[in-house]
């Protein structure tokens, strides 16, 4: 048995011929976007099909005006959820991955080294170390310790320690305040990605309910010219 070839229609717009599947029929189209189509194409009618991407197109157009009615001229984050919102594409994903992927060396080393200096680890073993410093040169297992009191050997490798490790660990927040900057850019991209699809979808929702309010209308006005149908025929009728 053949397969059977899906059907195409012609978009009022770029006038190209799509498959049934790409399409919206215009009559689905209403609002802001419709008047903004009709700017533009002042022969668009309802009853014939736009395709998905001149639709996505008037929409994102539609909602570069909204951001730039309420919020002035446009930034490149606002700009990047509107060109998302024309090309349909998802804004979340993993920034750590992203993140991690691009850290050099330098940065790797500063992370493991702030990790490790906050541990308990680090101090466990800070601690054994002092401990085991102060004990060899004091309780005489030398003739002659390394480091007599007052430990000026140790004051100076502690000193070492700290001037090395300070800068080590401004790297590393320095780092996870750019990771900070970076998901706090990416939270807004898609909290205003989501505004925007939630008001357009309140707009579809009037619309529907505006449509199924004026179906009922017209059933109701149809179920009253019945009954005033009936009501005239049993009056026409005869008594027995």
């Amino acid at each position: 048995m053949a397969r059977q070839q899906p059907e195409k229609v012609v978009c009022h717009i770029c006038k190209q011929q799509k498959a049934l599947t790409e399409m919206v029929p215009g009559s689905l189209v209403h609002g802001a976007v419709a008047d903004a189509i009709r700017k533009r194409h002042p022969d668009w009618s309802s009853d014939g099909y736009i395709c998905l991407t001149d639709l996505n197109h008037f929409r994102s157009e539609y909602f570069t005006g909204i951001l730039e009615e309420e919020r002035g001229e446009l930034t490149s984050l606002e700009a990047e959820v509107v060109r998302s919102l024309r090309e349909q594409e998802l804004l979340s994903r993993n920034l750590n991955v992203e993140f991690d992927r691009e850290a050099t060396l330098g940065g790797r080393v500063a992370d493991t080294v702030a990790r490790f200096g906050g541990s308990w680890a680090f101090i466990s073993i800070f601690v054994a170390v002092l401990v085991a410093w102060i004990a060899l040169n004091t309780v005489g297992l030398f003739r002659r310790p390394f480091d007599p009191f007052p430990f000026i050997f140790l004051n100076l490798v502690l000193s070492c320690v700290a001037a090395i490790q300070a800068p080590v660990i401004m790297m590393s927040q320095n780092r996870q305040e750019a990771k900070d900057r970076l998901r706090a850019e990416h939270d807004y991209r898609v909290n205003l990605k989501a505004e925007l699809e939630i008001r357009h979808l309140h707009g579809k929702l009037d619309v529907l309910l505006t449509h199924q309010w004026q179906r009922l209308l017209e059933i109701q006005q149809m179920q009253v010219e019945l009954m005033e149908e009936i009501s005239q025929r049993l009056s026409g009728q005869p008594g027995r």
